[in-house]
């Protein structure tokens, strides 16, 4: 089916927004609204909500909807809203979908069904449907490390060819020949971000169209920034930021996502740091690592026991 879409806005760095819990283990609403506001504040490009950051596994799917309509709500058309729709259950994916596009998001985040191991054949059919199913544009969510399954570039073609609306992909693969061979199969106009913290800089380098880091929930300038250095052709600058941020990309990971960077979080003051079992929070070997990768960013962290507190 084709349809015209409008993905012209979707660039740069979007951030992959936590969901912050209060201490009785709801949404905090207003936590939410306040991070919003501090990433645009910060130059973050856009907003996404319920990706693997936002913890999207261990929210219902009645919470999920109401991160996508807060997310909407809350950005108010200041920048672009990336809506996590996807899961390994068809029908799930089809309801926050259809969600997302009545909320107003700008385009659906739609991961590769996991657990289920699918065949190439299965992928595409699934995607298909999905983007099919909806108005907005898709960007395909590809995460090997979370859902078992490789989306290859030849079936990521084939998606595209039977469904434009979907306009890009979320590439969590650390095989950069992926992304060269996504973008000369499936075409250069195609947006791949990367999902992966420390190669940010070598997929804009490629031709990517932007991040969805993590790392930008805890420094959201700086992420946004590299983009923008890139976009100016200063990449110079660009790499000796790459190589800045490269110990806090790798210590904010150091545990599962998003562990360490609630952590963060919870030292900065922006939210209340709880997680949902079965995720915990980080050992104090890796507070201790975390705190030490933030020396250069003025965060202060706590006094830790054998580490470098402020």
């Amino acid at each position: 089916m084709s349809k015209a879409v409008d993905a012209s806005r979707l660039r740069g760095s979007i951030v992959p927004l936590v969901t912050p819990f209060t201490p009785e283990d709801e949404i905090d609403e207003q936590a939410v609204r306040s991070l919003i506001d501090w990433q645009l504040d910060c130059g973050s490009h856009g907003i996404s909500v319920t990706g693997t950051t936002g913890e999207p596994s261990a929210l219902t799917l009645g919470e999920r909807e109401t991160m996508i309509r807060l997310a909407v709500d809350a950005t108010a058309g200041r920048a672009p809203v990336l809506a996590g729709c996807g899961t390994n259950n068809l029908k799930e994916t089809l309801h926050l979908t259809r969600v997302a596009e009545r909320a107003g998001a700008d385009a659906a985040l739609v991961i590769v069904p996991y657990y289920n191991r699918p065949t190439q054949k299965g992928l595409e059919a699934y995607l298909c449907r999905v983007a099919d199913s909806t108005s907005l544009p898709v960007v395909v969510y590809n995460i090997p490390g979370r859902t078992a399954v490789n989306l290859l570039p030849e079936t990521l073609a084939r998606i595209r060819e039977a469904s434009p609306n979907v306009v890009g992909v979320k590439e969590a693969y650390t095989d950069l020949q992926q992304v060269s061979e996504i973008l000369q199969v499936v075409g250069r106009d195609f947006l791949v971000f990367s999902g992966i913290e420390a190669l940010c800089f070598p997929m804009l380098a490629l031709g990517g169209a932007g991040h969805v880091s993590a790392t930008a929930n805890v420094l959201p300038h700086e992420v946004a920034h590299l983009y923008d250095l890139a976009q100016a052709g200063r990449w110079d600058e660009a790499r000796d930021l790459h190589y800045r941020l490269l110990p806090l990309n790798l210590a904010l990971f150091l545990e599962t996502n998003p562990g360490p960077v609630k952590c963060v979080l919870g030292w900065m003051g922006k939210i209340h740091s709880a997680l949902r079992l079965p995720l915990v929070p980080p050992q104090p070997a890796v507070e201790q690592r975390l705190a030490a990768a933030l020396k250069d960013w003025a965060i202060q962290t706590p006094a830790l026991s054998g580490g470098p507190g402020a």
